[in-house]
């Protein structure tokens, strides 16, 4: 009968040990080089994002306070209200972010030349800074909820500030752009997405 070496063994368990140290390791490297390469590429909107194609996040934006359009508060909003049969798009955006203020002019034009309904996310703002933000560049939201502590960000997966997201009928999130909207991406991978999302949706049954 053969026995095992006592060394034989601990080199064996020590390999295994080493398996499972090495094996995460390199999957989080993967991972970081997926990031760093997007980010240093210039095109961080090719971030990955776990969350395409799956419903919304269970999230509650309350209203920014006292903020008003037409003489009317205008309302924030919840998970509940994005989908509904309709394609929407999410936006998150802070007053204090200079790309949001280079993004803002072609978030008015995406509602001008689409008819889609903006809801705005305000994040880690000061109200007055967030009113006084959209009464200078325009308002172009249906509905626009405060972020004030980051959470609902989290939830949603947002990288940093702005990012962009279409919402298909049913409530899923049909497509994420990260970083500011230009022109470039507004005709060339936003209108895309939103009409793809449409056609998808007024394909889907009803229930």
């Amino acid at each position: 009968m053969r026995t095992e070496e006592p060394g034989a063994n601990r080199s064996a368990a020590s390999r295994h040990r080493f398996g499972w140290v090495v094996v995460p390791a390199l999957i989080f490297a993967a991972m970081t080089g997926m990031f760093a390469l997007a980010l240093t590429s210039g095109d961080p909107s090719k971030l990955p994002s776990a969350l395409i194609g799956k419903p919304v996040p269970g999230t509650q934006f309350a209203p920014v306070p006292d903020l008003t359009a037409d003489g009317r508060a205008v309302s924030g909003f919840t998970s509940a209200d994005l989908g509904k049969g309709e394609v929407t798009v999410v936006n998150f955006w802070a007053s204090w972010c200079a790309p949001c203020v280079a993004e803002h002019p072609h978030l008015v034009d995406l509602a001008n030349r689409t008819g889609v309904r903006l809801f705005g996310v305000n994040y880690k703002d000061d109200p007055a800074a967030a009113r006084r933000f959209l009464g200078r560049y325009g308002n172009p939201f249906a509905a626009v909820g405060a972020d004030p502590s980051g959470r609902g960000a989290i939830e949603w997966g947002v990288y940093g500030m702005p990012e962009t997201f279409v919402i298909d009928g049913a409530g899923r999130i049909a497509h994420k752009h990260v970083g500011p909207l230009t022109a470039a991406s507004l005709a060339e991978v936003i209108i895309p997405a939103l009409d793809r999302a449409r056609a998808a949706t007024s394909k889907a049954p009803a229930r």
